[in-house]
Protein backbone atom coordinates (compact mmCIF):
# COMPACT_ATOMS: atom_id res chain seq x y z
CA UNK A 1 0.00 0.00 0.00
CA UNK A 2 2.92 2.59 0.80
CA UNK A 3 4.19 1.54 -2.39
CA UNK A 4 1.43 2.54 -4.44
CA UNK A 5 0.91 5.83 -2.60
CA UNK A 6 4.39 6.92 -3.40
CA UNK A 7 3.89 5.93 -7.13
CA UNK A 8 0.56 7.61 -7.09
CA UNK A 9 2.18 11.05 -5.30
CA UNK A 10 4.89 10.91 -8.23
CA UNK A 11 2.57 10.81 -10.80
CA UNK A 12 0.82 13.35 -9.42
CA UNK A 13 4.12 15.30 -8.90
CA UNK A 14 4.89 14.87 -12.65
CA UNK A 15 1.71 15.90 -13.97
CA UNK A 16 2.08 18.78 -11.97
CA UNK A 17 5.51 19.83 -12.69
CA UNK A 18 3.86 19.08 -16.58
CA UNK A 19 1.35 21.63 -16.38
CA UNK A 20 2.45 24.87 -14.18
CA UNK A 21 0.83 27.46 -16.41
CA UNK A 22 -0.39 29.91 -15.05
CA UNK A 23 -2.62 33.16 -15.92
CA UNK A 24 -2.09 36.85 -16.03
CA UNK A 25 -5.23 39.06 -14.81
CA UNK A 26 -6.23 39.38 -18.89
CA UNK A 27 -6.20 35.74 -19.00
CA UNK A 28 -3.18 35.10 -20.27
CA UNK A 29 -1.72 31.40 -19.63
CA UNK A 30 1.70 31.07 -19.14
CA UNK A 31 4.56 29.23 -18.13
CA UNK A 32 8.20 30.59 -17.66
CA UNK A 33 11.42 28.54 -17.56
CA UNK A 34 13.94 30.22 -15.15
CA UNK A 35 17.72 30.81 -16.21
CA UNK A 36 18.48 31.56 -12.45
CA UNK A 37 19.56 35.28 -13.35
CA UNK A 38 17.72 37.42 -10.56
CA UNK A 39 17.59 40.57 -12.40
CA UNK A 40 14.61 40.94 -13.76
CA UNK A 41 13.88 43.82 -17.13
CA UNK A 42 12.60 47.11 -15.61
CA UNK A 43 11.08 50.42 -16.48
CA UNK A 44 13.40 52.28 -19.01
CA UNK A 45 15.64 49.23 -19.56
CA UNK A 46 15.16 47.37 -23.34
CA UNK A 47 14.54 43.80 -23.33
CA UNK A 48 16.14 41.93 -26.28
CA UNK A 49 13.98 38.62 -27.34
CA UNK A 50 13.16 35.90 -29.87
CA UNK A 51 9.13 35.60 -30.11
CA UNK A 52 6.79 33.02 -32.10
CA UNK A 53 3.71 33.21 -32.32
CA UNK A 54 1.80 30.41 -33.96
CA UNK A 55 -2.22 29.78 -34.78
CA UNK A 56 -3.44 26.95 -33.32
CA UNK A 57 -5.49 24.31 -35.85
CA UNK A 58 -3.60 26.68 -38.90
CA UNK A 59 -0.32 26.00 -38.55
CA UNK A 60 0.23 29.62 -39.60
CA UNK A 61 2.88 31.82 -38.24
CA UNK A 62 2.17 35.17 -37.46
CA UNK A 63 5.69 35.87 -36.31
CA UNK A 64 9.23 34.30 -35.60
CA UNK A 65 12.40 36.22 -34.89
CA UNK A 66 14.38 32.85 -33.91
CA UNK A 67 15.05 32.61 -37.94
CA UNK A 68 15.79 36.39 -38.65
CA UNK A 69 16.71 38.71 -35.89
CA UNK A 70 15.80 39.39 -32.72
CA UNK A 71 12.97 42.00 -31.21
CA UNK A 72 13.88 44.76 -29.10
CA UNK A 73 11.17 46.64 -26.70
CA UNK A 74 11.53 49.27 -24.23
CA UNK A 75 9.91 48.64 -21.07
CA UNK A 76 7.38 50.97 -20.32
CA UNK A 77 5.14 49.54 -17.58
CA UNK A 78 2.43 52.30 -18.08
CA UNK A 79 1.90 51.25 -21.96
CA UNK A 80 1.96 47.78 -22.00
CA UNK A 81 -1.10 45.62 -23.97
CA UNK A 82 -3.34 43.56 -21.67
CA UNK A 83 -3.61 40.06 -23.00
CA UNK A 84 0.26 39.98 -24.60
CA UNK A 85 3.50 38.45 -24.73
CA UNK A 86 5.34 41.83 -23.42
CA UNK A 87 2.81 42.52 -20.15
CA UNK A 88 4.95 39.89 -18.50
CA UNK A 89 8.38 41.02 -19.28
CA UNK A 90 8.81 42.61 -15.74
CA UNK A 91 8.57 38.83 -14.89
CA UNK A 92 11.43 37.79 -17.05
CA UNK A 93 15.37 37.70 -16.71
CA UNK A 94 18.24 37.45 -19.03
CA UNK A 95 18.15 34.05 -20.11
CA UNK A 96 14.61 32.92 -18.81
CA UNK A 97 12.12 31.39 -21.49
CA UNK A 98 8.54 31.00 -21.49
CA UNK A 99 5.62 29.44 -23.76
CA UNK A 100 2.18 31.07 -23.37
CA UNK A 101 -1.18 31.25 -24.86
CA UNK A 102 -3.04 34.06 -26.17
CA UNK A 103 -7.20 34.03 -26.51
CA UNK A 104 -8.58 35.43 -29.54
CA UNK A 105 -12.17 35.60 -28.00
CA UNK A 106 -10.20 38.13 -25.40
CA UNK A 107 -8.04 39.73 -27.97
CA UNK A 108 -10.98 40.53 -29.95
CA UNK A 109 -12.86 41.95 -27.29
CA UNK A 110 -9.67 43.74 -26.16
CA UNK A 111 -10.16 45.19 -30.05
CA UNK A 112 -6.21 43.61 -30.75
CA UNK A 113 -8.09 41.57 -33.73
CA UNK A 114 -10.40 43.49 -35.77
CA UNK A 115 -12.91 40.51 -36.49
CA UNK A 116 -12.91 36.81 -36.56
CA UNK A 117 -12.19 35.34 -39.91
CA UNK A 118 -10.82 32.19 -41.45
CA UNK A 119 -7.68 32.53 -39.20
CA UNK A 120 -8.77 33.78 -36.49
CA UNK A 121 -11.87 31.69 -34.99
CA UNK A 122 -14.15 31.92 -32.01
CA UNK A 123 -13.06 30.09 -29.36
CA UNK A 124 -9.40 29.33 -30.91
CA UNK A 125 -6.26 30.12 -29.27
CA UNK A 126 -2.45 31.48 -30.68
CA UNK A 127 0.51 29.64 -29.03
CA UNK A 128 3.88 31.14 -28.41
CA UNK A 129 7.24 31.11 -26.99
CA UNK A 130 9.56 33.70 -26.16
CA UNK A 131 12.96 33.66 -24.74
CA UNK A 132 14.85 36.70 -23.35
CA UNK A 133 18.22 37.26 -24.43
CA UNK A 134 19.83 40.46 -23.27
CA UNK A 135 18.20 42.83 -20.88
CA UNK A 136 20.02 46.76 -21.55
CA UNK A 137 20.44 49.21 -18.70
CA UNK A 138 20.88 52.00 -21.13
CA UNK A 139 19.32 52.38 -24.69
CA UNK A 140 22.35 53.54 -26.05
CA UNK A 141 24.14 50.35 -25.66
CA UNK A 142 20.39 48.51 -27.13
CA UNK A 143 21.01 50.44 -30.20
CA UNK A 144 24.36 49.59 -30.58
CA UNK A 145 23.23 45.95 -30.64
CA UNK A 146 20.46 46.45 -32.82
CA UNK A 147 22.85 48.23 -35.39
CA UNK A 148 25.19 45.23 -34.97
CA UNK A 149 21.95 42.43 -35.29
CA UNK A 150 20.81 44.39 -38.53
CA UNK A 151 24.41 44.34 -40.43
CA UNK A 152 24.64 40.63 -39.69
CA UNK A 153 21.11 39.65 -40.67
CA UNK A 154 21.77 41.49 -43.98
CA UNK A 155 24.88 39.42 -44.28
CA UNK A 156 23.14 36.28 -43.76
CA UNK A 157 20.48 37.45 -46.63
CA UNK A 158 22.53 38.85 -48.54
CA UNK A 159 24.38 35.14 -48.81
CA UNK A 160 20.57 33.62 -49.01
CA UNK A 161 20.28 35.40 -52.22
CA UNK A 162 23.69 35.51 -53.59
CA UNK A 163 23.22 31.72 -53.11
CA UNK A 164 19.51 31.83 -54.64
CA UNK A 165 20.67 33.63 -57.28
CA UNK A 166 23.73 31.00 -58.37
CA UNK A 167 21.26 27.96 -58.30
CA UNK A 168 18.62 30.26 -60.49
CA UNK A 169 21.03 30.93 -62.56
CA UNK A 170 22.00 27.57 -63.30
CA UNK A 171 18.09 26.66 -63.66
CA UNK A 172 17.74 29.40 -66.33
CA UNK A 173 20.46 28.54 -68.50
CA UNK A 174 19.34 25.20 -68.93
CA UNK A 175 15.84 26.50 -69.70
CA UNK A 176 17.11 29.01 -71.63
CA UNK A 177 19.08 26.37 -73.87
CA UNK A 178 16.01 24.02 -73.98
CA UNK A 179 13.64 26.45 -75.05
CA UNK A 180 16.02 27.71 -77.81
CA UNK A 181 16.33 24.48 -78.96
CA UNK A 182 12.59 23.30 -78.56
CA UNK A 183 11.66 26.73 -80.39
CA UNK A 184 14.23 26.01 -82.87
CA UNK A 185 15.92 29.62 -82.39
CA UNK A 186 19.07 30.59 -84.32
CA UNK A 187 19.78 33.33 -81.97
CA UNK A 188 23.20 35.05 -81.13
CA UNK A 189 24.22 35.79 -77.51
CA UNK A 190 25.42 39.10 -76.91
CA UNK A 191 28.05 40.11 -74.37
CA UNK A 192 26.08 40.06 -71.67
CA UNK A 193 24.00 37.25 -72.35
CA UNK A 194 20.98 38.36 -74.23
CA UNK A 195 19.94 35.77 -76.73
CA UNK A 196 18.62 38.03 -80.37
CA UNK A 197 17.13 36.65 -83.18
CA UNK A 198 17.07 38.75 -86.09
CA UNK A 199 14.47 37.52 -88.65
CA UNK A 200 14.99 41.23 -90.03
CA UNK A 201 18.10 43.56 -89.35
CA UNK A 202 16.47 46.59 -91.18
CA UNK A 203 17.83 49.30 -93.29
CA UNK A 204 20.30 51.53 -91.84
CA UNK A 205 22.60 52.12 -89.55
CA UNK A 206 21.62 50.01 -86.25
CA UNK A 207 19.99 51.94 -83.28
CA UNK A 208 22.73 52.55 -80.58
CA UNK A 209 22.97 54.27 -77.01
CA UNK A 210 21.66 57.91 -77.30
CA UNK A 211 19.01 57.49 -79.90
CA UNK A 212 15.68 57.67 -80.09
CA UNK A 213 13.79 54.22 -80.77
CA UNK A 214 10.28 53.53 -81.29
CA UNK A 215 9.36 49.80 -80.68
CA UNK A 216 6.48 47.57 -80.65
CA UNK A 217 6.84 44.97 -78.56
CA UNK A 218 5.11 41.87 -77.06
CA UNK A 219 6.74 40.31 -74.02
CA UNK A 220 6.26 36.71 -72.56
CA UNK A 221 7.72 34.30 -70.03
CA UNK A 222 9.04 31.04 -71.08
CA UNK A 223 6.17 29.37 -70.91
CA UNK A 224 4.42 31.57 -73.52
CA UNK A 225 2.18 33.54 -70.80
CA UNK A 226 1.75 36.90 -72.29
CA UNK A 227 2.31 40.22 -69.38
CA UNK A 228 2.13 43.18 -72.24
CA UNK A 229 2.22 44.14 -75.61
CA UNK A 230 1.38 46.71 -78.23
CA UNK A 231 1.39 44.12 -80.71
CA UNK A 232 -1.35 42.84 -82.72
CA UNK A 233 -5.26 42.61 -81.30
CA UNK A 234 -4.22 42.37 -78.10
CA UNK A 235 -2.53 45.42 -77.80
CA UNK A 236 -2.95 47.38 -75.04
CA UNK A 237 -1.98 50.67 -76.73
CA UNK A 238 -1.49 50.86 -80.71
CA UNK A 239 1.45 53.05 -80.14
CA UNK A 240 4.85 52.23 -80.13
CA UNK A 241 7.02 52.50 -77.22
CA UNK A 242 9.58 55.58 -77.66
CA UNK A 243 12.60 56.09 -74.92
CA UNK A 244 16.04 57.30 -75.45
CA UNK A 245 18.39 53.99 -75.91
CA UNK A 246 21.06 53.33 -73.17
CA UNK A 247 19.66 55.68 -70.86
CA UNK A 248 18.43 52.76 -68.32
CA UNK A 249 15.17 53.93 -69.15
CA UNK A 250 13.77 50.23 -69.98
CA UNK A 251 15.34 47.03 -68.76
CA UNK A 252 19.44 46.25 -69.44
CA UNK A 253 18.16 43.54 -71.64
CA UNK A 254 16.28 45.87 -74.13
CA UNK A 255 19.24 48.52 -73.91
CA UNK A 256 21.60 46.04 -75.37
CA UNK A 257 19.38 43.74 -77.45
CA UNK A 258 17.60 46.27 -79.70
CA UNK A 259 21.40 47.52 -80.84
CA UNK A 260 20.83 44.48 -83.11
CA UNK A 261 18.73 46.20 -85.68
CA UNK A 262 18.03 49.10 -87.64
CA UNK A 263 14.76 50.85 -88.16
CA UNK A 264 12.14 47.93 -89.76
CA UNK A 265 14.44 45.72 -88.10
CA UNK A 266 11.90 42.45 -86.62
CA UNK A 267 13.13 39.64 -83.97
CA UNK A 268 13.44 38.22 -80.72
CA UNK A 269 14.74 39.11 -77.64
CA UNK A 270 15.82 36.37 -75.08
CA UNK A 271 16.56 37.78 -71.53
CA UNK A 272 17.78 35.85 -68.72
CA UNK A 273 16.18 37.42 -65.74
CA UNK A 274 19.72 39.26 -64.14
CA UNK A 275 18.94 41.48 -66.88
CA UNK A 276 14.94 42.39 -66.79
CA UNK A 277 13.27 42.21 -63.68
CA UNK A 278 16.05 40.66 -61.36
CA UNK A 279 15.28 38.18 -57.88
CA UNK A 280 12.41 39.71 -57.05
CA UNK A 281 10.70 39.98 -60.64
CA UNK A 282 7.91 42.45 -61.08
CA UNK A 283 4.84 41.29 -59.18
CA UNK A 284 1.91 40.36 -59.52
CA UNK A 285 2.68 40.50 -63.28
CA UNK A 286 6.38 39.07 -63.65
CA UNK A 287 7.68 35.97 -61.07
CA UNK A 288 11.05 36.17 -59.38
CA UNK A 289 13.56 34.94 -61.49
CA UNK A 290 12.03 35.32 -64.57
CA UNK A 291 13.64 34.79 -68.13
CA UNK A 292 11.32 36.94 -70.64
CA UNK A 293 11.16 36.84 -74.45
CA UNK A 294 10.15 39.61 -76.71
CA UNK A 295 9.45 39.72 -80.08
CA UNK A 296 10.26 42.96 -81.46
CA UNK A 297 9.37 45.45 -84.45
CA UNK A 298 12.16 48.81 -84.49
CA UNK A 299 9.48 51.13 -86.13
CA UNK A 300 11.85 54.47 -85.99
CA UNK A 301 15.41 55.58 -85.10
CA UNK A 302 16.30 58.88 -84.96
CA UNK A 303 18.41 61.62 -82.81
CA UNK A 304 17.11 62.25 -79.23
CA UNK A 305 15.05 65.59 -78.95
CA UNK A 306 17.43 68.01 -76.87
CA UNK A 307 16.61 67.70 -73.19
CA UNK A 308 13.76 69.78 -71.49
CA UNK A 309 14.56 72.13 -68.88
CA UNK A 310 12.73 70.27 -66.40
CA UNK A 311 13.26 66.33 -66.58
CA UNK A 312 10.84 64.03 -67.37
CA UNK A 313 10.74 60.06 -66.50
CA UNK A 314 10.80 58.41 -69.95
CA UNK A 315 8.13 55.23 -69.86
CA UNK A 316 9.83 51.79 -69.32
CA UNK A 317 8.63 48.36 -70.28
CA UNK A 318 7.43 47.78 -66.54
CA UNK A 319 5.12 51.44 -66.98
CA UNK A 320 3.78 50.06 -70.32
CA UNK A 321 3.07 46.28 -68.48
CA UNK A 322 0.85 48.24 -66.15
Amino acid sequence: MRILTTILAATTLFFASCNQFKKTNSGLSYKITASGNKDKAKQGQVVKYNVQLKVVGKDSILQNTYDKMPSYALMDTTNMPKHFYTELFTDLAEGDKMEFVLSVDTLIKLKAIPEYNALFKKGGTINGKLEILKVFKVEKDAQADYQKEVTAYQKVEQAKMEKESVAAKSKETAAISKYLSDKKIKAERSVNGVFVEVTNPGTGAKADSGKQVSVYYKGYTLDGKVFDTNMGPDARSKDALTFVLGTHSVIPGWDEGLKYFAKGGKGRLVIPFSLAYGAQGSPPVIPAFASLVFDIELADIKDAPAAPKTAVTAPTVEKAAR
